[in-house]
């Protein structure tokens, strides 16, 4: 039983990696000194200058928010700093492309707060100077505001498993406490601090929707308008395979700058936090304050607004289909994804056990890291890879069917949502697998000794001993790949069949015609669908935070 098992292990790692092994084939196909030479004198230098440009914009934000937020809420004592614990996650539940519709809405020329100031001082379209949101800067924001939660999570916890203790002993010896942070608790952060750098800039360069809209031209948008706009395959898997190496380069980039540094916890103790009071109590709770307002509160109170004051008028009718054809996606791709996570981290288990065979596994960890890149590699770059193949398959298909039966059967993969549905897995069963994969590690071998002392089998043991106890995991797997469905665009724009709109492309589409209070309704179910995932983790924070004070009472 235990074979099977890692034989299928790697053919899912195997069809996870045929998208971007599809896109890698393509670089080379047809004319390819002429396209690069096209592709390099029109939009290849544009496409690299904006996209490091906000990756560098997003990349010292992001840095910036998380480190002070997690640093204040981790070793510091002011009003509001429990809330602040798990509130500051919230802006995770707003899609970037989403936030870019409503602050364009809010500070727009003819928006309320540009109308507002001319009123008031009875300014005119040239009398003053207010910043552009449709801007490269304004991007950039936008990024940092729904997305610097990564790197504070991962700050957070740095801090307070390595933090406490060292801080303490700088401080003893004489350091200010801005002199200990810098030369102690920030260095031994520093990796967790460049992971959640490297996690937000993949979802930055992965984006589509709020740099198409920004009309800021980046890879993304470069592949998406040579698929549909121009046509060509070949230019579009190019792009692709460029913005693949660009991404590979950034993971690279995070592990070089890692080095052979390594960071152990030595004790479980963890110091009081420092009670601030007067000014400064109240500037922490502006500080973090001020990313929860703009990435969460304000766009949120806006959008609720949008939606009960105008909305959309097809509300009752339409998005009946909208939300069906949303939630029949996301439950295919999240039932599929916790059902082959679990395959896939049970093979690997049980290739670990295998003492005759160490090649299997080698295969079983070769595919699951295989499976793990997935979601590293953006949608549009995903969409592509699946495209080209399974067009030619289903050719393929239709061509047999018609010399059997005499009848063409259409187009059966990329005419339904089977090709989109494997698109999602490619993407994001990276996410089930590392949440399963968790859980299997606290289960014992000793239970799997248990287990087959008394005459059970590898699967009769996955059924009756480690699906009881992964419950909670593959919930919360179910969950996470759930939303993120919901709110991918780019794989969905490019994958989606003949007239199948969901939630997410209603929205892009409502805002493209400039139609931004219709699109506040499919937004904000968007938002509500994404605050599901963020309250649970914010719950397990809270819970943990319990434990540890139990533990060290």
């Amino acid at each position: 039983m235990r074979s099977p098992l890692v034989i299928f292990s790697t053919l899912i790692g195997l069809l996870v990696a045929l998208p971007v092994l599809s896109v890698g084939a393509n670089l080379f196909a047809g004319d390819t000194g002429a396209t690069w030479s096209h592709l390099a004198a029109t939009v290849l230098p544009e496409y690299i200058v904006n996209s490091l440009l906000l990756s560098l914009g997003v990349g010292l934000g992001v840095a910036v928010v998380g480190v002070a937020t997690a640093w204040l809420t981790s070793m510091a004592e002011f009003p509001g700093r429990r809330v602040f614990d798990w509130a500051l996650l919230l802006p995770l539940a707003m899609p970037a492309y989403v936030m870019a519709y409503v602050y364009t809405d809010l500070l727009q020329f003819v928006g309320p707060v540009q109308t507002t100031l001319r009123e008031t001082f009875g300014w005119r379209r040239g009398d003053y100077w207010f910043p552009e949101i449709r801007s490269l800067g304004g991007a950039s924001l936008m990024f940092v505001c729904v997305l610097y939660p990564y790197v504070y999570l991962l700050a957070r916890t740095a801090f307070l498993e390595r933090g406490s203790g060292t801080f303490e002993a700088a401080r003893s010896l004489g350091l200010s406490p801005w002199a200990a942070f810098l030369r102690v608790s920030l260095p031994l952060a520093r990796p967790a601090v460049a992971a959640g750098v490297a996690l937000v800039l993949m979802e930055t360069l992965a984006d589509y929707g709020t740099v198409a809209y920004f009309a800021l031209p980046t890879f993304t948008t470069g592949i998406y308008r040579a698929w549909f706009a121009l046509g060509d395959r070949i230019a579009a898997a190019q792009l692709a395979g460029a913005l693949l190496t660009f991404v590979l380069c950034l993971m690279a980039l995070e592990r070089i700058s890692r080095g052979r540094a390594r960071f152990h916890e030595t004790g479980r103790r963890r110091g009081e936090r420092r009670s601030l009071s007067g000014w400064q109590a109240w500037a922490a709770s502006a500080v973090c304050l001020a990313p929860l307002v703009l990435g969460f509160l304000l766009p949120g109170a806006l959008l609720l607004g949008l939606a009960v004051g105008e909305g959309d008028s097809e509300f009752g009718l339409r998005y009946g289909v909208l939300a069906k054809n949303s939630l029949l996606v996301a439950g295919i791709s999240a039932l599929l994804a916790v059902l082959l996570a679990v395959l896939l981290a049970y093979g690997l288990r049980l290739a670990r056990e295998q003492h005759g065979a160490p090649w299997s596994a080698q295969l079983a960890r070769l595919a699951n890291r295989i499976v793990g890149l997935g979601y590293a590699v953006p949608g549009s770059v995903i969409a592509v890879g699946v495209l080209i193949p399974v067009t030619r398959l289903d050719h393929w298909l239709a061509a047999v069917w018609l010399d059997l039966s005499g009848q063409s059967p259409g187009l059966l993969l990329t005419g339904g949502v089977a090709a989109l549905i494997y698109a999602y897995l490619a993407r994001f069963l990276a996410i089930a697998l590392h949440t399963v994969e968790s859980g299997l590690l606290r289960v014992t071998p000793s239970m799997d000794a248990a287990a087959q002392s008394l005459g059970c089998g590898p699967l009769e043991a996955l059924r009756r001993v480690h699906l009881p106890l992964l419950r909670g995991s593959l919930f919360t797997a179910g969950l996470l790949v759930f939303v993120d469905v919901m709110k991918e665009l780019p794989a969905t724009l490019v994958m989606r069949p003949f007239n199948f709109d969901t939630l997410a492309t209603q929205t892009f589409t409502l805002a493209s015609d400039e139609r931004l209070a219709e699109a506040s309704t499919a937004a904000l179910a968007i938002v509500a669908v994404g605050l599901l995932p963020v309250l649970l983790l914010a719950r397990q924070i809270a819970v943990g935070r319990g434990a540890n004070t139990a533990a060290a009472c």
